[in-house]
């Protein structure tokens, strides 16, 4: 399970507005002083992300909570996006240059719009199956919700 902690910004009937900040992996490592991705990383603000979701749990605006996505999900997505295109391409281009083989079709171009085409299926499969699939497999849960810092304005030590 990936982890990221938020900070709720508004409640409204069950729904939760979160704020986490992004980070970049660049900051932690201790080149970072010396290298030219460090370097773009300090130059550049760290954005926020802002999410809702809806929720059974009691929050007050302030409260901090962890979130978690599936990494197998996150996995599985990502494989997707990737490969259907990659597959569909070369599935695709094959198909063209035995097409030109044959002699059914008679210029290359037409071998390489096939492939193009190819590419294009692909990535509309994996759009078609992320849109029906991600808004259950990559919403984020609230998985704990963080204990609340105790300010102490003032210390007395009785003798």
């Amino acid at each position: 399970m990936m982890e990221e902690t938020a900070r709720v910004i508004a409640v409204d009937n069950g729904q939760v507005t979160l704020e986490s900040v992004i980070k970049s992996t660049c900051s932690s490592c201790q080149q970072v002083d010396t290298c030219g991705s460090g370097q773009i990383a300090k130059a550049i603000p760290h954005k926020k992300l802002i999410t809702t979701i809806t929720t059974d749990e009691s929050l007050a605006v302030g409260d901090e909570v962890v979130l978690g996505i599936s990494e197998k999900h996150i996995l599985q997505t990502a494989w997707q996006v990737y490969i259907f295109p990659l597959i569909g391409l070369i599935f695709f281009s094959a198909l063209g240059q035995w097409l030109i083989i044959q002699q059914v079709i008679s210029h290359e171009i037409m071998g390489i719009i096939l492939g193009v085409l190819g590419g294009f299926v692909g990535f509309k499969l994996a759009s078609y199956l992320q849109q029906r699939k991600s808004s259950q497999w990559l919403a984020p849960k609230i998985l704990r919700v963080l204990p609340k810092n105790i300010v102490i304005t003032q210390l007395s030590i009785n003798k």
